[in-house]
């Protein structure tokens, strides 16, 4: 009889991480039967979708309260809905907030669960280490750093590599994709200001003065897929910008530098060699409670992986057009600090190790379930 696996992934990193596990899955295993929440990505491999992940994503602490009915709803459905598949195991992707829950309720109903990607107990809630030594049956890890954290609290994580590695890898075997622009001739800047419309409000704003500051560039913004190009003229008004949709890797190819808002993008940025500055600007309260909780040095995972401030990270306040201008004037070609950044990658790249992280999760999971 084939094995059957749930897969609760939360967020877009979540769907397309997923769908790379169960590429691996099914190469392994064709009969295995899955049942996930997930995006377009996984369900474009297999499977059957209980949930869409576009019905999930919620971010900051004000933005969590105003939708907590919704959530528990999600808790209360996800639950019956596993009960009802009776699952031989259960791999839970990021989505922390959300699947830790879940763990410990899968946990209590004697199913295996599996984690991928670590919750940030490093960063904050570090008490949460207790709750995933005693859920989790198997931890898979994508920051070389944090199994070392796990040491202390003698508990065996498995250390699988970035799944960027693979992704950016693939890519860049591809031949150049062309980028669907205006043509100027003149050097790319690319801005990456996040996939919610509350980022595109807060960043684009400060970001957007730089086209007047910078007019020997060309600003290309990577358009969010869940966002509609109506948002990003408004914000835009009369200033020369384009946006690319699916396009930001090619976009990062091809710039000379970038102004990104922290997240993934940051490293993604790293991976591909740009020079970057980072930019933040969170709800007010969120940040304020935020400051208070979280225990980390840097916001960026370059910065957080090679422990120290390579990429400039401006944050709330700090983060002005002012600021920013002069930043970017560092690390665009013959800027100061341009060099220093391109080294700190390559070190950046020898921490991460090699890729194969997806493969990895499966034949781990396959052979213990």
């Amino acid at each position: 009889m084939s094995k059957k696996l749930y897969i609760i992934s939360g967020e877009a990193s979540g769907d397309l991480h997923g769908a790379n596990v169960m590429k691996e899955l099914y190469a392994e295993q064709p009969d295995l039967d899955i049942r996930f929440w997930g995006g377009d990505k996984m369900q474009a491999v297999g499977g059957t979708m209980a949930k869409h992940i576009r019905d999930l994503a919620f971010m900051g602490f004000v933005e969590v309260l105003m939708n907590i009915r919704t959530i528990f709803k999600n808790i209360r459905f996800c639950k019956e809905d596993i009960l009802k598949f009776q699952p031989d195991a259960l791999l839970l992707i990021d989505y922390p907030g959300f699947n830790m829950r879940i763990a410990e309720w899968a946990k209590k109903n004697n199913i295996k669960v599996y984690y991928y990607i670590s919750p940030t107990v490093w960063a904050w809630k570090e008490n949460r280490v207790h709750k995933i030594k005693r859920d989790v049956f198997r931890l898979f890890c994508i920051l070389p750093f944090e199994a070392d954290f796990y040491k202390k609290y003698n508990y065996e994580v498995e250390y699988v590599g970035h799944p960027l590695l693979d992704e950016i890898e693939q890519y860049q075997e591809l031949p150049k994709q062309e980028l669907k622009i205006t043509p100027t001739g003149k050097p790319i800047i690319a801005m990456l200001p996040g996939s919610r419309k509350q980022e595109l409000r807060t960043k684009l704003p400060v970001m957007l003065p730089l086209v007047d500051l910078f007019p020997q560039y060309q600003f290309v913004i990577a358009g969010a897929p869940n966002m509609d190009i109506a948002i990003y003229k408004e914000l835009i008004g009369d200033k020369q910008v384009d946006v690319v949709y699916g396009q930001t890797y090619p976009l990062l190819q091809q710039s000379e530098a970038a102004v990104v808002t922290s997240g993934t993008a940051t490293l993604e940025t790293g991976l591909f060699e740009i020079p970057e500055v980072v930019c933040y600007i969170g709800n007010a309260i969120s940040y304020q409670i935020a400051k208070r909780l979280v225990n980390v040095k840097y916001i960026s995972l370059v910065n957080l992986i090679l422990d120290k401030e390579s990429v400039t990270e401006l944050i709330q306040n700090d983060c002005t057009t002012e600021r920013l201008a002069k930043e970017l004037s560092l690390v665009i070609k013959g800027g100061s600090k341009r060099e220093q950044v391109l080294e700190d990658y390559s070190k950046l790249k020898a921490l991460l190790g090699k890729g194969g992280a997806s493969k990895k999760v499966a034949q781990s999971l396959l052979k213990t379930i």
